[in-house]
């Protein structure tokens, strides 16, 4: 049987201040979509709220708007599956051999106190699954608690956007928290590269963690590695 992939998108369209649109950071989704479905992975798409999921505008220009995010662009089929994504108690964990949560600003909202989502990544977790993120993604592991009430991400070393690059990107002041700084502060080991924008990812046991969008295609190789 072909492994499976729950890839975990946001549905959320804008900072606090409306003017300021966001969403998914398609690139982050493509990447690895294509490296899953080349290894004839089973993919599914699933969001906070289910349904439709908005573009972050910027990673829809060079250098960010590559060959794959282009070409998902150009697919009506799979713009489609954007926007009927599943919800969260459409999604029976016991499925999946691997959740993979994709970035982008927009996640920073609607991934943390995702109840739904925080049950799939405890199960998936703790059964030797694999959780995995890249970029603002790790948003999605900020909450999670595993059976004994710990944090999972307590203790384990990953990385995720850092405030470095929050800040070279032009956003610090619209974000509405620092995620580097939340995961410390929860107990994650979190690390970087030495430079911003590089890509580097972090593998602890069944953790898989990229900390930008150029790290998207690395970390979906190590899942892949890995199942």
């Amino acid at each position: 049987m072909s492994k499976r992939i729950l890839n975990v998108v946001t549905n959320v369209g804008h900072y606090d201040d409306p003017s300021h649109p966001t969403g998914l950071w398609l690139s982050e989704l493509t990447h690895a979509w294509h490296v899953f479905e080349r290894h004839g992975f089973e993919q599914t798409l699933v969001s906070p709220a289910g349904g439709h999921v908005p573009l972050e505008p910027r990673s829809l220009k060079f250098p960010n708007y590559d060959r794959t995010a282009k070409a998902w662009r150009a697919d009506p089929a799979r713009m489609a599956l954007l926007d009927t994504t599943a919800a969260p108690d459409r999604i029976d964990s016991a499925d999946y051999d691997a959740i993979y949560f994709t970035g982008g600003h927009a996640v920073m909202y609607d991934f943390p106190d995702s109840t739904g989502l925080q049950r799939i990544t405890r199960e998936i977790f703790e059964r030797g699954g694999i959780v995995a993120s890249v970029c603002h993604g790790y948003c999605g592991l900020l909450n999670t608690q595993l059976s004994d009430g710990t944090y999972l991400v307590a203790g384990r070393k990953l990385t995720g956007f850092a405030w470095q690059e929050e800040v070279l990107a032009r956003v610090d002041e619209l974000v509405p928290y620092n995620a580097e700084a939340e995961m410390k502060e929860r107990g994650a080991l979190y690390e970087k590269a030495m430079l911003p924008f590089v890509s580097y990812v972090v593998v602890d046991g069944n953790l898989v963690t990229g900390q930008n969008p150029g790290s998207a295609k690395a970390t979906a190789k190590k899942i892949a590695a890995l199942l």
